[in-house]
């Protein structure tokens, strides 16, 4: 008969990253299903200016460039990047985005394992802030888009922002959910009235809630994989609900309910792949606790009283500044000694 201790290997971090990227491919096969190829073009830009400055940067600092370049990390940071950027964005966005996050972000603090920051987010927050026109010019649902483009018309309009005759950016572009809500709360309508617009669904925006659906199924996976613990996930979307419940119950009309704020934006990619980053995240359960629940309230608050629709960057951004004081006063008990 087998006793303890067992010692068990852990994965690397090749297997982790693709497993990770495995993840991800559900969200979008739903995203190019309600919304269209485009975002595909995004992912291979992002991949590949990724790869691409990565190993220069490797090369510059004098590190063995093929072990570091085939982790897996680079790619995770390129697909979240290009997910939370408008498809239809001009290919020098997605390219600027993504080589700030890896050169800046990642390796300029000294490669992975030593970025404070989320590279993503860092990414995601200086576009949004330098060119925030082009980041808000979201392509409509297919199932209301007045004009439906193919992939090479998507692939002329990214790369020379040429459209086919006789249409225009408003047939194929529409504002998000989260922008429509605030945009016409402030308007002093009702949300009632404002859910009932075609850009919304059951849950959040049409189309929105399948892709966010399928970021939630990619999600479950990595937890039953252990690839992810539970701390981060549950506190956020927690936390997050329970912040949106208790307002909707004050005042139903002015204050959108938890499944709309869990449905819509960036609220699943952010529970199950971006707040869980080991490197700029914290490393105690109940520091993960903490720090997911912070990044909940923060995105509520943005998202509702802030100048932009979603909180998720700014928020993650905010909490990975916070994560040593976290670690550092949520650390276990050492065993046989008083805390």
């Amino acid at each position: 008969m087998n006793h303890s201790p067992y010692l068990t290997a852990s994965p690397s971090v090749s297997v982790i990253m693709l497993k990770v990227l495995l993840a991800l491919v559900p969200g979008i096969v739903a995203y190019v299903w309600m919304f269209g190829s485009g975002i595909l073009i995004s992912l291979a830009l992002a991949s590949v200016t990724a790869l691409v400055s990565e190993a220069i940067m490797l090369k510059l600092r004098s590190r063995p460039v093929l072990p570091f370049l085939f982790d897996g990390s680079a790619l995770v940071t390129a697909w979240l990047l290009a997910l939370a950027i408008p498809p239809l964005a001009p290919w020098w966005l997605i390219v600027v985005g993504t080589l700030f996050a890896i050169v800046v972000a990642k390796q300029l603090y000294g490669g992975l394992g030593y970025n404070p920051f989320n590279p993503a987010m860092v990414g995601y927050a200086v576009l949004l802030i330098s060119f925030p026109v082009l980041m808000t010019q979201w392509p409509a649902p297919l199932a209301i888009a007045g004009a439906k483009l193919s992939f090479i018309d998507q692939w002329h309009y990214i790369f020379g922002r040429m459209l086919p005759a006789g249409i225009n950016l408003d047939a194929i572009s529409s504002a998000t959910p989260l922008d429509t809500l605030k945009t016409q709360l402030r308007l002093q309508h009702g949300m009632a009235e404002i859910t009932a617009a075609p850009v919304f669904g059951a849950l959040g925006g049409k189309g929105g809630e399948i892709v966010t659906g399928a970021y939630l199924l990619g999600g479950l996976y990595l937890l039953q994989q252990r690839i992810i613990s539970w701390h981060i996930p549950a506190a956020f979307l927690g936390a997050l609900a329970l912040v949106a419940g208790v307002f909707y119950l004050i005042d139903g009309t002015h204050y959108a309910g938890p499944l709309f704020h869990l449905f819509s934006g960036a609220s699943m990619l952010c529970a199950f792949f971006i707040a869980t980053d080991p490197i700029s995240g914290p490393t105690t359960p109940n520091g993960k606790l903490i720090f997911a629940a912070g990044i909940a309230v923060l995105t509520w608050l943005i998202r509702v009283y802030g100048g932009y629709p979603d909180g998720v960057a700014f928020a993650v951004l905010l909490l990975n500044i916070c994560v040593p004081l976290i670690d550092a006063n949520t650390q276990p008990r050492v065993f046989g000694h008083k805390k």
